[in-house]
């Protein structure tokens, strides 16, 4: 197996203690948003051999395994992430597999630049996720009944908002939820911005349930997605919780540590609380306008100690291993690519000791036993 280096994205959003607390290293003042690992061109994690994406390109059949290859190419299908928000993440969504390949062969049939800052598609795969929290962690997800949002509008007073609330009463549901986001994203910005400041005042003043819509004003003052961010179900998990969030599925985090893991892509279209594009048409063709439950998981436990948090999608597998002293080793050998990252204790992985935010590689059919205390994420796919 190959013990990981991986690369902190300083993102502005990021905590600038969180990460530096889980590797026990002393804060730079500076923020670290995400750990990427695995083999994604932008941040590849080295090995001693090299860096992973080039190991796996030079022979994916044996990094791999057969099976991995041949269901979803000679390639990494997922990247896992520590993500440590300390500030509110853009309001967005994902498209789906279908959706992302047509978007992407559109955009380099028009030769619009893979960096340029209104490309959409930056790649033709969809990018479901998985967020497990860490530490209590805070975000919106999916659209909540139109009524309960209407709800929310009318209870902060605020005039202008009125003819949105009305709006949400419309049936069916579905078109309500879409015609009040046309509605946001499309409004006039000074008469948004203005009306965003007052709605901001009002639920800093009511504070409890309403005090996230003050703290993402706070962030991004005028912005149209404050209000849309009140059409969704406002999330607090507690460690050990999750939340995947398949294609099309508004959402954006607020704040806390957790381990992402994700369809290896790019692709993210954003529907507010960000000063970059936001392609409004292609937007609204993506999202999904279903109020449902968010869907908070746990873990199904299985014989061997494994906790897996089921997903409907094959690109990856995320289970946890918590280990107290003396149990007996975990054989996980499989015959597909797995990434070990260890969050609590120093477990071993084989004769490799891992503290908290270390991780390694284990190339498919490579033997490894788990022993030790601790907590370990066990990143892999279904093939």
């Amino acid at each position: 197996m190959d013990r990981l280096v991986n690369t902190v994205r300083p993102y502005a959003w990021g905590s600038t203690t969180a990460i530096p607390e889980l590797l026990g290293t002393a804060p730079t003042g500076e923020p670290q948003a995400e750990m990427w690992m695995g083999a994604h061109p932008g941040a590849p994690s080295l090995t001693a051999r090299g860096p992973l994406n080039e190991l796996i390109e030079a022979d994916p059949a044996r990094e791999l395994g057969p099976a991995a290859v041949e269901k979803f190419g000679p390639r990494l299908p997922f990247l896992l992430k520590v993500l440590a928000a300390g500030a509110p993440l853009s309001l967005q969504v994902h498209p789906d597999l279908a959706q992302a390949r047509a978007g992407h062969a559109a955009e380099e049939a028009a030769g619009i630049p893979v960096d340029a800052p209104h490309r959409t598609y930056k790649d033709d795969n969809h990018k479901p996720e998985l967020i497990c929290a860490l530490t209590p962690f805070e975000g919106f997800c999916g659209f909540r009944v139109p009524a309960e949002a209407a709800d929310t509008l009318a209870a902060l007073g605020v005039d202008s908002l009125k003819p949105y609330a009305d709006l949400l009463h419309a049936h069916p549901e579905e078109d309500a939820l879409r015609e009040v986001l046309t509605a946001l994203l499309t409004a006039d910005p000074d008469e948004m911005a203005h009306t965003v400041t007052e709605a901001a005042a009002a639920a800093e003043r009511l504070g409890g349930a309403f005090a996230p819509y003050a703290v993402l004003a706070h962030h991004f003052p005028g912005d149209p997605g404050v209000i849309a961010a009140m059409l969704l179900h406002h999330v607090r998990l507690q460690p050990g919780e999750a939340l995947y969030l398949g294609a099309g599925v508004p959402h954006a985090y607020l704040s806390g540590l957790g381990v992402e893991i994700m369809a290896n892509s790019d692709n993210v279209l954003r529907c507010g609380l960000t000063p970059k594009h936001v392609d409004v048409p292609e937007l609204l063709r993506i999202v999904r306008f279903e109020p449902g439950d968010p869907g908070v998981l746990r873990p199904e436990a299985s014989p061997s100690g494994e906790e897996v948090y089921e997903t409907p999608i094959d690109e990856f597998r995320l289970s946890r291993l918590v280990r107290a002293e003396g149990a007996a080793p975990t054989d996980l050998t499989a015959a597909t690519p797995q990434i070990l990252l260890a969050t609590a204790g120093r477990p071993k992985a084989g004769e490799t000791t891992l503290s908290p935010g270390e991780s390694v590689f284990v190339p498919a059919g490579e033997p490894v036993e788990l022993s030790g205390a601790g907590t370990v994420f066990r990143a892999t796919v279904v093939a």
